[in-house]
Parts: structure tokens; C-alpha cells; sequence
């Protein structure tokens, strides 16, 4: 049987309970004050009386005589019983019963009674501090004021694995590491002094016995004070965290990996996120090492094995050594070793604990440790689409616990998500290059050599779009010493925007070569591109939403005989014209619909150009970047202007480095155009009367301005075409023939009427006295062809200055 009191503050305490003595007949002996207030009844009432007579209710009888029963055979009893108060009403008491003896025999009964629900409360709160020390699954230690260990529970016991009566009297912090054991002490010393409770610290701990092993607990702190608010100690709530804090960990890591890994179509640069994210949630060191053909964006085969680059890598710590391979290095692993199996088995491999001598066992020499301290290993291929990209090593040289399989699990994912996002960087890149192949091909490699201007060219592909765009530019000789000057930017990107790109500078080659006039020319580039559009729509190329169906175009044509430059625009920036006395200002030039509306006309204007002058066209990616605004780029345009006499190359050089950014947004055409004339002496021109003797008088005056140049050796040719086209202005033509000569790179003949009929080859049978003319023409020059104005036509041929038969 239990003793009557079982603590100071227990509801049976006999400074607490209510007290009664019965004799060995049941007559009370003794009666206490508390008993008299919990029952109403006064010590004189009671005292000789028979307790079931003054205490039990006539229908609680049975129960009462039963534990009466029970105490005589045990010696004692306790329970509930349900006793009478003075007032009649019933009192629910917990009652314990104990035998009191003298020289053997029982004499009196001691009677204790607490009223029921206290002795159900102080039963439960038992039951809870019984449970805290021996069931419960969350750690508890008790420190006193000296910080010694006073009770732990058991939780403890196997948290620690050291037996919970060995913590008794030990000072905080015993079994734990000097760095764990100081956080410990501190911590309990801040709530002792402070008396404010700590929730749920988390701290890192590491025991003595086990130290490679780093477990993570919870850990809240409390004073315990008593009645008077004197601290006793300090009560701490332990909980192990370790499995929870890892899977949050990994969590995290996912969580992280999902917005770092893949931010650009970089395959470079996808490898180095993966190396930074794994390290150090994960992995002390890291490495990433790419086949070279994924490095190059090249195209994979089924079962591609070879060498290997370290993309990306990284290690804790400023003072760490990293990984012996520099990233961009080629990569070397031993047939055996865990990277070149994984890379051809395309199977992670884990190797959880590494001895000194694992690195020196036979097939692994090819492996070097980025760390002397490394202990354990990972490694998991980089697979995408079935294909092994790559290899991902990580280790654990700091961090003392190894590898586990979650880690593996862990590992193998991120490596999964990162390989999708490297070979579609491997693709972009491979379409990118495609592009830029296809369209470096489709620009000019060079500016032809010729008279009317100086040329300086740049062209800048963006460099993280999705794919070039079809940005372009020419310079295009033209009959009479002119020279056209084309800039011109396709909508949308890839390779569909550079195989059409390429399509319009054909196009607007074989118009320039009709010598038409420039909004002609874009009105001919307008049905091109509407007749593309429908071609890829009926196709069905590509989706309605991504076709590329419209373009912009600046065409212009400079004439140095006269200096006149006529240019027209379709929907493009306007063009920057710099006067030789370094005055910069866009020119007013009507805008015009991009090319691909339709229906809609185009409208040139002729502008007079000093000799000198600079003429800068360009695409919209110069001065329409993110960062700034078009008016903003077009004024630092003009800006980077304002010096035409320094040499064209260092203007071109200064405009790109004014306005363009190191990674442009957009691609960048940019053609800067330095005018010349040719001098009045080298250009010689004749009004000819609609008359018989005219190709006489042309002859005449050939031949005489080709002795003045000198060109004497051709003047029996020359004669020949002028004379034959003259004639056909007297035959064909109503009005009076222009005859102009013109000495530069070669010798220009020029005859112009009024007729819009075009003169045609044909070939004369034997019999027949004409038609042989324009024949023996082409003959005798380098080039010949007819181009229309709004006043007639002009028949031109050109001759080298070194002559035909020299």
C-alpha cells in the first residue's frame, strides 16, 4: 500500500487532506479542522459516532461496506466513494485507507479524503510528469542553478545513447562536442539569467562518442521558479529533428534548383548553376563535366563516349582548394573509376564512405579529390532525352556525415532537371549556330570596291535572344557610277527569319538591278513579302501567331555625278545624315507602311549630299534597346556623329560602343556611308539633236574627250556603241539623245531619250540589213543595260579603262 502523502503538494498531503481516525469497530477517534470543512460536521458531532452512521448515505452502503471489506483483507484501501455532507448533500471524495498498528495489531484506521476532482487532476498531472520522464518521445533535461544535470528522461537516453542515471550531477553540455557543448551552456545560462523562455531553437549537436554524426534538434528552453518566483533551474523541451530538418533540406533544394538551374539557354552556364546550387546544401565540392560536343551544341549519337569538360564547379570555403581540373579544362577518368562507368553505364554510383586507400586501389587513380578531407563520393549522370550528356561528382569532406540514399535520390533528380535544361541549351545553341550560319552566309563578306562612297559595316547578333534575327544590310553598284545603299530588318527570329531574309536581299538585288527607282523597290519587297506570308500560311509552317509576314527596308541610291541621293522607307528608322561641317540630323523622310500590309504606297524623296557627307542607316535594335528610348538612342546617335572627317571605321566603331550594350537584346545592322563626287573633269555630257548626223557629231565628241582622258585605245570601240545608240534614238525615239561619258573605275557610255521602249537583243538571220547593232554592244563592253526614269530610259555600257584587246 502507498503512503498517504506522496508529495507537498499532493491533494493527500497531510497538511492538505481531510483526516479521520476509526477505531477497529469504525467509530471515529480523531477528526481534523479540514475534515470539518469539506463535511460540515464539528469534531464534538462526530467523535464516538459509528462513521457510516454520520458519513454514508443509506443507498451508498454497499460500496462503502465492500471497501471496508477490501481494507480489512489488504490493510489498506483507496478509490472513490460518495459521502454525505452535515447538509444532506452528497460529496464525491477520493479516499485512502491505511492501517495504523501497534505491537502487531491493528488498532485504528487512518482515513484521508481529498474531494474527487482534485484527486483526478493531481492523479492526471502524476501521469504526465511520469509520461515526460518515461514515454515521452520528446527529450526533457533538467538543469539546476549550478548548471548541472539534474533528471533527464528517457527520450534522452536513447537520443544520446547514454543512460539517463549516468546524466545525474554531470555539468550542461556533458557528451557533447566543445563547440555543441559551449552553444548548450550559453543557452541555458541566458534563460537562467534572463528568466525568459527560448521556443524552438534549432541547434546542430554532435556527441562525443559518435561525432561523425551531426544530428539537429529543437530545442525550448524555460525557467522553473517556485511560489515565491525564486528560478530553481532551467527545464529544456529536446526534440530530434534530424530526418524532418534533411527532408526540408532537400526540399528547399528542389525548391532552389527549380528557379536557379536553366535561367539562360546557356549550356555553360547551366552547368555552373547546378555546381552552385549543390554546394553546400548538399555536397562540400561539386563538379559538372559535359561531353565536348554538348559544350559546342553539337548533335549527339546513340552511344557517344569521349572527352570530357569541367563545366562548371564548386567548394565551400574562400580558402578551400577547388576541384584540380580549372573549369573549360578537358577532362580525364581512368576506364574504372566511378565517372567514366557512370558516363557509360548512364547509373549513378554512391560510395558512402572512402578510405585512404580507395583512391589508390586499382581503376581508380584517375581520380583526384578536390579536398585532402573527402570521404564520400557521388557521382550521376547528366541523361536527357536518352542521351548521357555528361557527369556530376559531388563529395563531403567537411561535412562528417556521408552520403546517403536519400542523397542519392536527391542527387539524381537535380541532375535530371538540369540535364533537360543543358540539352535544350545544347539545342539552342546548335539552332543558333545553324542560324548564324545560314544567315553569315546570306550577308555580304564583303563591300564591293567602287567610286560613289566610303563604306563601314558592323553587324551584332543579339546574344540572348531566341535566335538571330534577320537583320541585313548591302551596297550595290548601279550603272552610271551609282550605288545603292540597302538596310533592312525581317520580323521574327531563327531560321525562318534568315531564310528570308535571305530571300529579300535577292529580291532587291534583282530590282536593283532593273535600276528601278527606290519606292518602286519596296513596292516590288512588299508583294514578295505578302506572297511569302501566304506561302508559309498554306504550308503551315509554323503557327498563324509566330509567321514571319512583315519586314522593314531603307533603300537608297547616291549618284556622285550629281550628289542627289533618292531614298524611301518601309516602316524603318529613319536615316542620320551628317554634313561635312559635322552637323547630324535625322532626315525627315516619309515613313511608308512595313513591308507586307499591302495595297499601300511608298513615297521617295531626293536629298542633295555634299561631298563628305556621312549617311548612317541602321536597324532598330541600335537605338530601340531596353534600356533606353528610341529618342534617346537616335540623339546619341547624331551624337557619335558630329566627326565625319575622322577616319569611317573609328566612327562606326564609336557609334556600336555609344549604343550598344555588351549583350545586346537585338540584333544590330549599322551602315555608315561617306559620300564622294567624281570630279567635273571625269564626266563629259552632250544634248544631240533627233537627226541623221547625230551619231556622226556623237562620234565626233567621243572621240575627241577620250583623247583628252587619254583613253585613245578606245576610242575606236566606244565610237562604235555610241554611234550605234544615238542611231537608235534617231530611229526609235521622238525626242533629242543625251550623251554622257563617265571615267572612273571604268568607261560609262550613256545615251537617254524620252521613250520608255526598251531595246532588245535579237538575233538577225543572214539575209536581213539591221538588227546586229545592240548585239556587237554587248560584244564590245563588260556590261550594258537600260534604266527607266519618270522622264524616259537610259541605254548604258561599260568598258574597262584597260581596253578589250590589250
Amino acid at each position: 500500500m502507498t503512503e498517504l502523502s506522496e508529495g507537498h503538494d499532493g491533494p493527500f498531503a497531510l497538511h492538505l487532506a481531510a483526516l479521520a481516525v476509526l477505531d477497529d469497530r469504525g467509530v471515529v477517534v480523531g477528526w481534523s479542522r479540514r475534515a470539518q470543512e469539506l463535511f460540515g460536521h464539528p469534531d464534538a458531532s462526530v467523535i464516538g459516532r459509528r462513521a457510516f452512521e454520520v458519513l454514508v448515505d443509506p443507498r451508498d452502503l454497499p460500496a462503502a461496506r465492500e471497501a471496508a471489506a477490501q481494507c480489512r483483507r489488504t490493510g489498506g484501501w483507496s478509490g472513490v466513494l460518495t459521502l454525505r455532507h452535515r447538509d444532506g448533500r452528497l460529496v464525491e471524495v477520493g479516499l485512502r485507507a491505511h492501517a495504523l498498528s501497534r505491537d502487531g495489531r491493528v488498532r485504528e484506521w487512518l482515513l484521508a479524503a481529498a474531494l474527487a476532482v482534485d484527486v483526478l487532476e493531481w492523479q492526471r498531472d502524476r501521469a504526465v510528469l511520469d509520461g515526460l520522464y518515461r514515454r515521452c518521445p520528446i527529450g526533457l533535461v533538467v538543469h539546476g542553478p549550478d548548471l548541472r544535470l539534474l533528471r533527464v528522461n528517457r527520450a534522452i537516453e536513447r537520443f544520446s545513447g547514454v543512460p539517463a542515471a549516468e546524466f545525474r550531477g554531470l555539468p550542461t553540455g556533458s557528451f557533447l562536442l566543445s563547440d555543441d557543448a559551449r552553444r548548450a551552456v550559453e543557452r541555458v545560462r541566458q534563460v537562467m539569467a534572463t528568466g525568459r523562455p527560448t521556443v524552438y531553437s534549432e541547434q546542430f549537436v554532435r556527441l562525443e562518442w559518435d561525432p561523425g554524426r551531426e544530428r539537429v534538434a529543437m530545442v525550448s528552453s524555460f525557467p522553473m521558479e517556485d511560489p515565491s518566483g525564486r528560478i530553481l533551474g532551467v527545464a529544456e523541451m529536446i526534440e530530434d529533428i534530424t530526418e524532418r530538418h534533411h527532408a526540408q533540406r532537400r526540399l528547399a533544394l528542389l525548391d532552389q534548383a527549380g528557379s536557379r538551374i536553366g535561367t539562360t539557354l546557356d549550356v555553360a552556364e547551366t552547368a555552373r548553376e547546378l555546381a552552385e546550387v549543390m554546394v553546400p546544401h548538399l555536397a562540400d565540392h561539386a563538379s559538372v563535366d559535359l561531353l565536348q560536343p554538348v559544350t559546342r551544341g553539337e548533335e549527339l549519337a546513340r552511344a557517344l563516349a569521349g572527352p570530357l569538360v569541367r563545366v562548371g564547379a564548386s567548394s565551400v570555403g574562400a580558402q578551400q582548394p577547388g576541384p584540380p581540373h580549372p573549369q573549360g579544362e578537358p577532362v580525364e577518368f581512368a576506364p574504372d573509376t566511378p565517372q567514366a562507368r557512370c558516363l557509360a553505364e548512364g547509373r549513378p554510383f554512391l560510395e558512402p564512405v572512402l578510405t585512404p586507400d580507395w583512391f589508390s586501389a586499382e581503376g581508380r587513380q584517375g581520380i583526384h579529390a578536390p579536398d585532402l578531407g573527402v570521404h564520400s563520393l557521388i557521382v550521376v549522370p547528366l541523361a536527357a532525352r536518352g542521351l548521357v550528356l555528361g557527369v556530376m561528382t559531388l563529395w563531403r569532406a567537411r561535412r562528417p556525415d556521408p552520403f546517403e540514399a536519400d542523397d542519392l535520390t536527391l542527387a539524381q533528380e537535380l541532375a535530371s532537371r538540369a540535364a533537360v535544361a543543358v540539352d535544350n541549351a545544347r539545342r539552342f545553341t546548335e539552332q543558333q549556330q545553324t542560324a548564324f550560319t545560314l544567315q553569315s552566309s546570306l550577308l555580304p563578306r564583303a563591300v564591293p570596291d567602287q567610286s560613289a562612297v566610303e563604306v563601314a559595316l558592323r553587324y551584332l547578333p543579339a546574344s540572348a535572344a531566341p535566335g538571330l534575327g534577320g537583320d541585313w544590310f548591302d551596297v550595290i553598284p548601279l550603272s552610271g557610277a551609282r550605288v545603292a545603299l540597302v538596310v533592312g530588318d525581317v520580323v521574327g527570329r531563327g531560321i525562318h527569319a534568315a531564310a528570308t531574309m535571305g530571300r529579300l536581299r535577292t529580291a532587291v538585288h534583282t530590282l536593283a538591278s532593273l535600276d528601278l527607282e527606290p519606292d518602286e523597290v519596296l513596292s516590288h519587297l512588299d508583294d514578295l513579302v505578302l506572297l511569302l506570308a501566304a506561302e508559309q500560311e498554306e504550308a503551315a509552317e509554323r503557327p498563324v501567331g509566330e509567321q514571319v509576314v512583315g519586314a522593314t527596308c531603307l533603300y537608297a541610291v547616291y549618284d556622285p555625278v550629281s550628289g542627289r541621293c533618292s531614298m524611301a522607307r518601309a516602316g524603318h528608322p529613319p536615316p542620320v545624315v551628317t554634313s561635312p561641317d559635322g552637323q547630324p540630323a535625322p532626315l525627315e523622310l516619309p515613313a511608308g507602311p512595313p513591308l507586307g500590309l499591302g495595297g499601300l504606297p511608298f513615297e521617295a524623296r531626293d536629298v542633295e549630299l555634299a561631298e563628305g557627307s556621312l549617311l548612317c542607316l541602321y536597324t532598330n535594335g541600335l537605338i530601340g534597346e531596353r534600356h533606353i528610348d528610341a529618342d534617346t538612342g537616335l540623339a546619341k546617335l547624331c551624337e557619335a556623329l558630329t566627326r565625319p572627317a575622322d577616319a569611317l571605321e573609328r566612327t562606326c566603331q564609336a557609334v556600336v560602343d555609344s549604343l550598344v550594350p555588351a549583350h545586346p537584346a537585338d540584333d544590330v545592322a549599322l551602315l555608315i556611308a561617306r559620300t564622294r563626287m567624281l570630279p567635273p573633269d571625269d564626266v563629259a555630257s552632250w544634248c544631240l539633236p533627233p537627226e541623221p548626223a547625230s551619231a556622226a557629231r556623237a562620234r565626233e565628241l567621243t572621240s575627241a574627250k577620250l583623247t583628252e582622258w587619254g583613253l585613245e585605245h578606245l576610242a575606236f570601240t566606244t565610237e562604235l556603241i555610241v554611234s550605234e545608240l544615238v542611231t537608235n534614238v534617231y530611229r526609235y525615239a521622238s525626242g533629242p539623245a543625251t550623251l554622257r561619258l563617265i571615267r572612273e573605275r571604268s568607261l560609262v557610255c550613256e545615251v537617254s531619250d524620252t521613250s520608255h521602249t526598251s531595246p532588245h537583243l535579237r538575233r538577225a538571220r543572214t539575209t536581213d540589213e539591221g538588227g546586229r547593232g545592240l548585239f556587237l554592244v554587248a560584244q564590245m563592253t563588260e556590261r550594258w543595260g537600260t534604266r527607266y526614269t519618270r522622264d524616259g530610259k537610259t541605254v548604258w555600257t561599260e568598258q574597262s579603262l584597260a581596253g578589250m584587246f590589250t
